[in-house]
Order: C-alpha cells, then sequence, then structure tokens
C-alpha cells in the first residue's frame, strides 16, 4: 500500500509535535513544512522540505495531504486553498471560528472532491478511554453525572492564544477536546440545556476559566470545568489536575491524571434509614455524611486501556485507503462549534439555553 505523503502548514508548537509523530510513522511519509515564519523552519528535520511559501506547498505534486496546523483564524483559508488545490485535508481543532466558516471549508472540500477530517486526538487520551470504558460497561447502573476537568496554575496564555482575533482563549484550545469527549462519550445522545460560566479571570482579552453543564436526554448532567488559575500547594511536582468522575446508582468511578489513577467505588449494601441516630464527626454532629461503617465501601480497579495518540494517525491511513470510516466527521465537529455558540450565549445572559 502505498505511504501517504502528507506535509504541513505551520511548524510552531504543535507543527513541532507533529514532526516528531509522523517522521517514522508506519503509511505516512512527511514531505515537509511551510510556515509564514521563516525562523520557524530553521530546525525542520533532515530529508523535509522547506517550503518558501504555502502556495509552494500547495503546488507540490509530491503531496498528497496537507495538514492544517496555524494559528485558528486561518483555518478556513488554508482549508479552502488546500481544496482548490485538489489537496487533502487534515485540519487542526479548532476546525473553525464559526459554522459559517465551516459551511465554506465543507463546501469547498465537497465541490473539489477532497478528503477533510480533524484532529482530535485526544479522543485517544487514556483517562478518557478509561472512563468511557467504566461509562459503556454499565457497571455504574443508571449514570446520572459525569465530570470532566482540568486544572493549571500557571494562568497566563501563550503566543497568539492571548488574543481574541487569533481565536485564543481556553474555549478555542483545551475547550474543544473536553467538549468533544463529553460527546463523544455518549455518541448520538442529545443534549437538551446547557449552562455556562465562562470568566476572563487573569488575563485581558481571552477566557481562561470556564464551568459547562450539559443535560443529556438520557438523564445524564455532564459537567465540563477547566480552570488555568486553580491554585494548590499539593501538586507534588504536577503542574496541573486532571480528573473525571462517573456517578451511578450502582457506585461511581474516579480517574485522576492523564496516566490515570483511580477506583471504582461501591457499598456492599445500600445503607438504611438512621432515624434519629447521630453521628460526632470533626465537623460537628451528623446523621447524613458520618463515616461509613467498616466494610462498607468497596473497591475496584479501572479497566485497563491501550491506548495513544498514534491511534488517531493508524484509523486515518485505514480510512484514507477505504478500509473503515475517518474517526472525526465532520458533522461530530460542527456539533462542537454549535455548543460553544450555546455555551458563549449561556455565560452572556446568564441563563440556560435550549439545544437540541
Amino acid at each position: 500500500m502505498k505511504d501517504i505523503r502528507i506535509a504541513i502548514i505551520g511548524h510552531g508548537f504543535m507543527g513541532h509535535e507533529h514532526e516528531k509523530m509522523l517522521s517514522d510513522f508506519p503509511g505516512i511519509r512527511l514531505v515537509g513544512f511551510s510556515d509564514i515564519d521563516p525562523t520557524q523552519l530553521e530546525d525542520v528535520g533532515p530529508g523535509l522540505k522547506r517550503y518558501a511559501s504555502n502556495e509552494e506547498l500547495l503546488n507540490d505534486p509530491e503531496v498528497d495531504v496537507v495538514m492544517v496546523v496555524c494559528n485558528n483564524n486561518q483555518h478556513r483559508d488554508i482549508v479552502i486553498q488546500a481544496a482548490n488545490a485538489k489537496k487533502d485535508i487534515i485540519c487542526e481543532k479548532p476546525v473553525a471560528m464559526s459554522l459559517a466558516e465551516l459551511d465554506e471549508m465543507e463546501e469547498a472540500c465537497r465541490k473539489n472532491g477532497v478528503k477533510f477530517t480533524v484532529h482530535h486526538q485526544r479522543r485517544f487520551d487514556p483517562d478518557f478511554r478509561t472512563a468511557k470504558a467504566v461509562y459503556d460497561s454499565g457497571t455504574l447502573g443508571d449514570v446520572y453525572t459525569i465530570k470532566n476537568s482540568l486544572y493549571g496554575f500557571n494562568g497566563n496564555m501563550h503566543d497568539w492564544h492571548v488574543f481574541i482575533s487569533e481565536g485564543g482563549g481556553m474555549l478555542y484550545d483545551w475547550g474543544v477536546h473536553l467538549l468533544d469527549q463529553m460527546l463523544w462519550m455518549m455518541p448520538g445522545v442529545k443534549i437538551k440545556s446547557v449552562f455556562a460560566d465562562v470568566r476572563s479571570v487573569i488575563n485581558f482579552e481571552v477566557d481562561d476559566y470556564f464551568k459547562i453543564l450539559m443535560r443529556f436526554e438520557n438523564g445524564v448532567t455532564g459537567e465540563v470545568e477547566l480552570g488555568t488559575y486553580y491554585l494548590s500547594d499539593r501538586k507534588e511536582g504536577k503542574w496541573f489536575e486532571r480528573h473525571w468522575f462517573v456517578g451511578g446508582n450502582k457506585g461511581t468511578a474516579y480517574v485522576d491524571g492523564f496516566h490515570p489513577e483511580g477506583k471504582i467505588v461501591r457499598t456492599s449494601h445500600l445503607l438504611q434509614n438512621v432515624g434519629n441516630k447521630r453521628t460526632m464527626t470533626s465537623a460537628g454532629p451528623t446523621r447524613s455524611f458520618g463515616p461509613a461503617p467498616e466494610g462498607t465501601i468497596l473497591t475496584e480497579p479501572l479497566p485497563e486501556v491501550h491506548t495513544g495518540h498514534e491511534n488517531y494517525f493508524e484509523n486515518y491511513v485505514r480510512a484514507y485507503h477505504g478500509e473503515e470510516e475517518f474517526l472525526v466527521k465532520i458533522d461530530e465537529t460542527r456539533r462542537v462549534l454549535r455548543l460553544m455558540d450555546a455555551v458563549r450565549e449561556s455565560a452572556k445572559t446568564g441563563r440556560s439555553v435550549d439545544f437540541e
């Protein structure tokens, strides 16, 4: 099977990451890079082309696929140019700044008969896949809540991410991934309503905190929270905290860290009404929140998952050759953009927004 020849527009942070991933990837031949800043090309690896412009890259007959890895506000124009050059396309997330932009991009790809998908590699994050395996197994019974959160301490955005005009801010950055994970946790389940709080805590222009509550048609309340200025002194050398919590009527599960640690937790039996019996705790007397009797709390290990970001490109190679479908479909990215619009509307009005 012929290698897919990929060239990348953009050699910044993610461009470098893609170079490391794809330089020796089975079924892919990395051809080269272009970048509007020539200094970004100085450390392009040996044997790879350094294009003088995007146009030179798009006109190269040795390129089958263009990967768009540049600032968010540039995605629309470059995807349309690549489609008009008859190149197949992988676009970094967020696919576009708006639904109207995505409509134009999709139309250009359809008109030119090119393949078009989006790099949502975090569908293969081990923490997400572990939480999803727990949910899919049904072991927790009727799930009523799923929380997906990420906290950091530094607070500051970086590079172009500090500018609204460039598509900066955390909702466009990590928010797209966290929302995509929540939707892919329960594919096809409609969202009835959305309530959100989006803030600029220490940044001047862009958002660096959000809490998003989604009421799903199956009764699950999904919560996504991100804070870049969540200070704590108990990091043990970690600069972030990553958490999943899944709650059902037959147990709960917690999944902590990108390399997940956690447990499934149950009770040996449902506790009976305690009447007027009181328990004295460090917080004072209580009836509902006293310590569990010995032997009541039971734990089980989380399921093992074997996954990584390379799985995205393994799927891409097979799907490109027609052996299976592309993992990320444009309609799914469209739904994420629609959800982000609802998030912004709710945050602006302070009200819940009906969604689907």
